[in-house]
Protein backbone atom coordinates (compact mmCIF):
# COMPACT_ATOMS: atom_id res chain seq x y z
CA UNK A 1 0.00 0.00 0.00
CA UNK A 2 1.57 3.21 -1.16
CA UNK A 3 1.92 5.62 1.48
CA UNK A 4 1.68 8.81 -0.49
CA UNK A 5 -2.34 8.84 -1.12
CA UNK A 6 -2.47 8.84 2.79
CA UNK A 7 -1.92 12.58 2.20
CA UNK A 8 -4.73 13.21 0.57
CA UNK A 9 -6.93 16.18 1.66
CA UNK A 10 -10.12 17.74 0.27
CA UNK A 11 -9.55 21.17 -1.63
CA UNK A 12 -12.68 22.54 -2.91
CA UNK A 13 -15.85 21.13 -4.69
CA UNK A 14 -17.17 22.78 -8.27
CA UNK A 15 -20.46 23.09 -9.82
CA UNK A 16 -19.09 23.78 -12.76
CA UNK A 17 -15.53 23.63 -14.63
CA UNK A 18 -15.55 27.36 -13.83
CA UNK A 19 -15.18 26.95 -10.61
CA UNK A 20 -12.32 24.09 -10.58
CA UNK A 21 -8.66 24.45 -9.36
CA UNK A 22 -6.24 25.63 -11.94
CA UNK A 23 -5.95 23.62 -15.27
CA UNK A 24 -2.14 22.35 -14.33
CA UNK A 25 -0.73 19.26 -12.96
CA UNK A 26 -2.25 16.30 -12.89
CA UNK A 27 -5.38 14.81 -12.12
CA UNK A 28 -7.14 11.40 -12.36
CA UNK A 29 -10.90 11.53 -12.06
CA UNK A 30 -12.91 8.74 -10.58
CA UNK A 31 -16.03 8.18 -12.64
CA UNK A 32 -19.15 5.63 -12.28
CA UNK A 33 -23.06 5.04 -11.81
CA UNK A 34 -24.70 6.17 -8.76
CA UNK A 35 -24.01 3.92 -5.72
CA UNK A 36 -21.29 2.08 -7.29
CA UNK A 37 -18.89 2.70 -4.75
CA UNK A 38 -16.82 5.64 -5.73
CA UNK A 39 -16.27 7.57 -2.48
CA UNK A 40 -15.75 4.01 -0.69
CA UNK A 41 -13.05 3.36 -3.17
CA UNK A 42 -11.11 7.01 -2.87
CA UNK A 43 -11.40 6.24 0.92
CA UNK A 44 -10.07 3.09 1.09
CA UNK A 45 -6.95 4.11 -1.79
CA UNK A 46 -6.35 7.03 0.14
CA UNK A 47 -6.26 5.76 3.75
CA UNK A 48 -9.05 7.52 5.29
CA UNK A 49 -12.10 6.98 6.42
CA UNK A 50 -14.24 10.11 5.58
CA UNK A 51 -12.71 11.81 2.77
CA UNK A 52 -15.04 11.07 0.47
CA UNK A 53 -18.43 11.81 1.70
CA UNK A 54 -20.51 8.36 1.34
CA UNK A 55 -24.09 8.58 1.16
CA UNK A 56 -26.72 6.06 1.41
CA UNK A 57 -28.77 7.87 -1.28
CA UNK A 58 -27.80 7.29 -4.45
CA UNK A 59 -27.46 10.56 -6.15
CA UNK A 60 -26.48 12.73 -3.60
CA UNK A 61 -23.15 13.45 -4.89
CA UNK A 62 -23.88 16.87 -7.13
CA UNK A 63 -20.91 18.34 -7.55
CA UNK A 64 -17.27 17.98 -8.64
CA UNK A 65 -15.10 16.87 -5.61
CA UNK A 66 -11.00 17.68 -5.79
CA UNK A 67 -8.84 16.54 -3.51
CA UNK A 68 -5.32 17.52 -3.43
CA UNK A 69 -2.58 14.94 -3.39
CA UNK A 70 0.89 17.21 -2.90
CA UNK A 71 0.67 21.02 -4.98
CA UNK A 72 0.50 18.68 -8.28
CA UNK A 73 -1.62 16.14 -8.77
CA UNK A 74 -5.45 15.64 -7.23
CA UNK A 75 -8.04 12.87 -7.68
CA UNK A 76 -11.45 14.39 -8.36
CA UNK A 77 -14.92 12.02 -7.69
CA UNK A 78 -17.05 12.95 -10.38
CA UNK A 79 -20.89 13.10 -9.83
CA UNK A 80 -22.47 9.73 -9.85
CA UNK A 81 -24.74 9.31 -13.57
CA UNK A 82 -27.43 6.78 -14.71
CA UNK A 83 -29.43 7.31 -11.24
CA UNK A 84 -33.18 7.80 -12.62
CA UNK A 85 -34.76 8.78 -9.11
CA UNK A 86 -33.71 12.57 -9.52
CA UNK A 87 -35.35 15.45 -10.77
CA UNK A 88 -34.88 15.94 -14.75
CA UNK A 89 -33.12 19.58 -14.26
CA UNK A 90 -30.99 18.23 -11.64
CA UNK A 91 -29.69 14.84 -13.82
CA UNK A 92 -28.86 17.81 -16.84
CA UNK A 93 -27.50 20.05 -14.44
CA UNK A 94 -25.22 17.16 -13.89
CA UNK A 95 -24.75 16.13 -17.11
CA UNK A 96 -23.08 19.59 -18.29
CA UNK A 97 -20.88 20.14 -14.98
CA UNK A 98 -19.64 16.12 -15.86
CA UNK A 99 -19.26 17.01 -19.66
CA UNK A 100 -17.46 20.07 -19.02
CA UNK A 101 -15.42 18.82 -16.83
CA UNK A 102 -14.53 15.61 -19.29
CA UNK A 103 -13.99 17.41 -22.50
CA UNK A 104 -12.36 20.46 -21.14
CA UNK A 105 -10.02 19.73 -18.34
CA UNK A 106 -6.04 19.27 -20.34
CA UNK A 107 -4.82 18.10 -16.97
CA UNK A 108 -6.52 15.11 -16.33
CA UNK A 109 -4.35 12.19 -16.98
CA UNK A 110 -6.79 9.32 -16.71
CA UNK A 111 -10.37 7.74 -15.93
CA UNK A 112 -11.12 5.32 -12.67
CA UNK A 113 -14.14 3.79 -13.63
CA UNK A 114 -16.30 2.09 -10.44
CA UNK A 115 -18.98 -0.74 -12.13
CA UNK A 116 -20.74 -2.95 -9.86
CA UNK A 117 -19.30 -6.58 -10.08
CA UNK A 118 -22.83 -8.09 -10.20
CA UNK A 119 -23.81 -5.99 -12.97
CA UNK A 120 -20.97 -5.77 -15.50
CA UNK A 121 -21.05 -2.75 -18.13
CA UNK A 122 -24.19 -0.36 -18.65
CA UNK A 123 -25.00 2.07 -21.72
CA UNK A 124 -23.30 5.03 -19.27
CA UNK A 125 -20.36 2.87 -18.59
CA UNK A 126 -19.98 2.58 -22.34
CA UNK A 127 -20.87 5.79 -23.52
CA UNK A 128 -17.97 6.96 -20.66
CA UNK A 129 -15.07 4.56 -22.51
CA UNK A 130 -16.70 5.80 -25.78
CA UNK A 131 -15.50 8.89 -24.56
CA UNK A 132 -12.22 8.50 -23.19
CA UNK A 133 -11.03 6.52 -26.44
CA UNK A 134 -12.12 9.88 -28.60
CA UNK A 135 -10.17 11.96 -25.07
CA UNK A 136 -7.03 9.44 -25.81
CA UNK A 137 -7.07 8.76 -22.42
CA UNK A 138 -6.96 5.67 -20.21
CA UNK A 139 -9.44 4.28 -18.22
CA UNK A 140 -8.74 1.24 -15.11
CA UNK A 141 -12.09 -0.25 -14.65
CA UNK A 142 -12.61 -1.02 -10.82
CA UNK A 143 -15.27 -3.89 -10.41
CA UNK A 144 -16.28 -3.30 -7.10
CA UNK A 145 -18.66 -5.12 -4.52
CA UNK A 146 -16.47 -8.11 -5.65
CA UNK A 147 -17.08 -9.61 -2.02
CA UNK A 148 -20.51 -10.05 -3.18
CA UNK A 149 -19.86 -12.77 -5.58
CA UNK A 150 -18.20 -15.77 -4.64
CA UNK A 151 -14.50 -16.28 -6.31
CA UNK A 152 -15.64 -18.21 -9.10
CA UNK A 153 -18.39 -15.80 -10.34
CA UNK A 154 -16.15 -12.42 -9.45
CA UNK A 155 -13.80 -13.95 -11.94
CA UNK A 156 -15.71 -14.79 -14.81
CA UNK A 157 -17.77 -11.37 -14.95
CA UNK A 158 -13.94 -9.84 -14.42
CA UNK A 159 -12.81 -12.00 -17.40
CA UNK A 160 -16.31 -11.17 -19.96
CA UNK A 161 -15.57 -7.25 -19.32
CA UNK A 162 -11.67 -7.96 -20.02
CA UNK A 163 -12.98 -9.29 -22.96
CA UNK A 164 -15.64 -6.32 -23.80
CA UNK A 165 -12.94 -3.59 -23.02
CA UNK A 166 -10.20 -5.64 -25.35
CA UNK A 167 -11.01 -3.64 -28.44
CA UNK A 168 -10.70 0.08 -26.80
CA UNK A 169 -6.88 -1.11 -26.99
CA UNK A 170 -3.98 -1.85 -24.51
CA UNK A 171 -4.79 0.98 -22.43
CA UNK A 172 -8.06 -0.13 -21.05
CA UNK A 173 -7.85 -2.42 -18.17
CA UNK A 174 -9.55 -3.96 -15.70
CA UNK A 175 -9.40 -5.18 -11.94
CA UNK A 176 -11.89 -7.02 -9.25
CA UNK A 177 -12.26 -4.66 -5.87
CA UNK A 178 -13.63 -5.04 -2.95
CA UNK A 179 -13.99 -2.05 0.01
CA UNK A 180 -15.19 -4.37 2.37
CA UNK A 181 -12.16 -6.95 2.46
CA UNK A 182 -9.83 -4.52 1.28
CA UNK A 183 -9.59 -6.23 -2.23
CA UNK A 184 -7.23 -4.94 -5.27
CA UNK A 185 -5.97 -1.76 -3.55
CA UNK A 186 -2.00 -2.70 -4.73
CA UNK A 187 -2.95 -3.27 -8.15
CA UNK A 188 -5.07 0.16 -8.15
CA UNK A 189 -1.89 2.20 -6.83
CA UNK A 190 0.62 1.27 -9.35
CA UNK A 191 -1.83 2.17 -11.87
CA UNK A 192 -2.62 5.67 -10.15
CA UNK A 193 1.18 5.30 -9.90
CA UNK A 194 1.89 5.00 -13.42
CA UNK A 195 -0.46 7.90 -14.44
CA UNK A 196 0.55 10.41 -11.55
CA UNK A 197 4.77 9.53 -12.95
CA UNK A 198 5.30 8.21 -9.71
CA UNK A 199 8.20 5.99 -9.93
CA UNK A 200 9.02 2.53 -7.57
CA UNK A 201 11.05 4.98 -5.68
CA UNK A 202 8.22 7.33 -5.09
CA UNK A 203 10.27 9.92 -6.38
CA UNK A 204 7.96 12.63 -8.38
CA UNK A 205 8.51 13.48 -11.96
CA UNK A 206 6.68 16.49 -12.94
CA UNK A 207 3.28 15.57 -13.34
CA UNK A 208 3.08 18.89 -15.93
CA UNK A 209 5.67 17.75 -18.74
CA UNK A 210 3.23 14.36 -19.59
CA UNK A 211 1.05 14.36 -22.56
CA UNK A 212 1.97 17.44 -23.10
Amino acid sequence: MNPFYHQARFLTSAANISQAPPDEGAEIAFAGRSNAGKSSAINLLCQQKNLARISRTPGRTQLINFFALDEQRRIVDLPGYGYAKVAEAVKERWQESLAGYLEGRRCLRGIVLMVDIRHGLKAFDLQMLEWSTHRGLPVHLLLTKADKLKRGAAKSSLLLVRREIADYGSDFSAQAFSTLKRQGIDEAHNTLDTWFGLGNTEQKKDPGIQGE
